[in-house]
Order: structure tokens, then sequence, then C-alpha cells
């Protein structure tokens, strides 16, 4: 099968499209004819972080090289022993490894039942993006209705799924982003916009019960300042840099004890019930996909590479057939 791959650690100029062996599926997992993948900056962040980090997170390299991608969105081509629910045929999306290719294998646990009336590139663009969001807000944070919800990042992956659900959770909603995308996350029901080239919001008189960090450009110290005395802040990426990803973990781990807001890192868990969850909310109009551009999958180095560079709004999906 066509694939990209990855034959060392560093940036997108390591990925090569080349033909490698078909997987395949564990008993517990399903063998996907990939339709489409979207690209996360977790993909990048794992390309240049050290080996020993990403064995760490389970993403070590497999017999010298590794396949980017997690999102997905495909035909069900096999399953293994102990997959019940999915049959070869289904039309499925959710979260595995090595999706950027052909085919790829993912875990029963991390896939749901695509809506008809999504198309493939859509239902690919959900998954991190949307269960980070959803997990972040409704179940880390106990957004509220009522509550002021600041969103760093919002034109991005992940921050334009959560403007959309911190509305639908009820909250009001402030999107930080550039100029030229202020205009994007208003038609996305954010109630207002920081254009953070002319404003600093940690410097602004406002304040949030609940600020959604997906950028990492500023420190706790800074982000306390605009949060209500029992305020959260939700930190879902880790600082540029090895040592400032660290001492950033470790302040939002520590500080929180010695001050009355609360912070927290997380990453989110890929569970069927949430990505179905997801899907039925695109396909009622509830959220919508922001894809910034389809490229095919020979080009998915360029597309990684601008993703890096910050210049991607919303999903940049890789049509695979």
């Amino acid at each position: 099968m066509k694939a990209i791959t990855c034959h060392r650690h560093g940036g997108p100029e390591f990925l090569q499209y080349e033909e490698i062996a078909t997987p395949v599926p564990a008993d517990n997992e399903v063998l996907l004819r990939v339709r489409a993948a979207a690209l996360n900056p977790l993909d990048w962040r794992l390309m240049r972080a050290p080996a020993i980090l990403t064995k760490l997170v389970g993403f070590s390299t497999f017999r010298g090289f590794s396949v980017p991608g997690v999102d997905v969105a495909g035909v069900v081509e096999s399953v293994g022993n102990a997959v019940s629910p999915f049959r070869p045929g289904d039309e499925v999306f959710g979260a595995g490894r090595g999706t950027c290719a052909e085919f790829a294998r993912v875990l029963e646990a991390k896939l749901a039942r695509k809506p008809g009336d999504l198309s493939f590139e859509h239902a690919a663009s959900i998954p991190i993006g949307g269960l980070t969001a959803l997990q972040g807000l409704r179940d880390h944070a106990a957004v509220q209705p009522g509550q002021k919800l600041l969103i760093n990042g919002a034109a991005g992956g992940v921050g334009v799924f959560a403007v959309q659900l911190g509305r639908w959770l009820g909250a009001e909603v402030t999107a930080v982003c550039s100029t030229r995308n202020v205009d994007l996350v208003r038609s996305l029901g954010a109630h207002h916009a920081v254009d953070y080239t002319r404003d600093d919001f940690t410097r602004l008189p406002e304040r949030y019960d609940v600020i959604f960090d997906a950028i990492a450009n500023h420190s706790f110290g800074e982000l306390r300042r605009v949060l209500t005395p029992k305020g959260i802040l939700i930190a879902i990426a880790p600082r540029k840099g090895f040592v400032p990803m660290i001492a950033g973990m470790v302040t939002i781990k520590v500080a929180p004890r010695f001050v009355s807001q609360k912070a927290k890192f997380f990453s989110a868990k890929a569970r069927s019930a949430d990505l179905q969850l997801l899907g039925d909310l695109m396909a009622g109009g509830k959220i919508a996909a922001v894809i910034d551009r389809t490229v095919p999958l020979a080009e998915t180095a360029d597309a990684m590479r601008s993703l890096e560079e910050g210049h991607a709004r919303g999903k940049i999906v890789v049509a695979v057939a």
C-alpha cells in the first residue's frame, strides 16, 4: 500500500511517500481502507520529539519507520476475531495510528459509525479536535450555562470545535484569534472576538470562569490574571521546546496548589460514545467542520509543514481514496 513514512525524528522534510506492507489487524482492531485523514499538531510534535519521549507515550517506531496520522474516516476492510459491532463495508471514523496511508489499523473502541450524510472529509476532521474540545469543556472544566469562557487559539483545529461546543454548552464565548479569523469565529458562534494582533487579552479588564488554552503562548501567571477567583484553566498544548514544555507542565501541576484558581493539562481519550455524539451533532447542524484545505496523500509533507508553521484555519484533510 502507499503511505507517508518518517524514518527518523525531525521535521516534514523527512516524510516520504512510498510503498509499505499493508497492516494486519489484531483481534480487537479493525483494518480500514482510509478515505480521509486529518492532520494535527500532535503529528509534528511527535515527529520532532526525542525518541525516548515518543516511546514513553506509546508512539515508538515500528521496524525503523513510523506513519503519521491519527484522525481517520474510511470503510471497514476487515475485522479482528474479537470485533463485534463492525463488519466489512461499514463507514466509520475515529482515532488510530498511521492513518496517512491507504490502510490503517484502528482499535474497535476508538471508532464510531459515520453518519450517512457526512462526507469522509468532514468526519475525518472530528476526532482529535472534537474530542479534545468536548472533553476539556464538558468533563474537565464542567462548563455551565452562563459562564464566561475564553478560547485562546480559537481558529485552530481544536479551537474551532471549542467555540462551537462552548456555545452548545451555554457559555458566553470569547474567541482569541488573528484579524483574518475574526469573522470566522463569529460565524461559529463566538459572542466576542479578541484580535491578538491588536490587544493582549491578558491585559484586558474582562475576567473568565474558564480559559481553554489551545496554543500555550502565555504562562499560567499571565492567564490567571484574567481568571475569576475560582476560575479554571484547561491547557491542551505544551509550550514549544523541550525545556519550556516540561517547565509549563510542572507549573500547571504545582502552581494551583498555592492560589484559588485551578489548572489542568490533559490529553483527550478516544471513546466511541463521544465520537458518536460529535458525529451526530455535526450531522444535525449543531457544529460544523472547518477545513482549511484538502490535499492528496502524496502532498502530506507540504501540508504538515504548513500546519507546523501555524498557517491553517481549522483542519487540513488528506484525501486518500
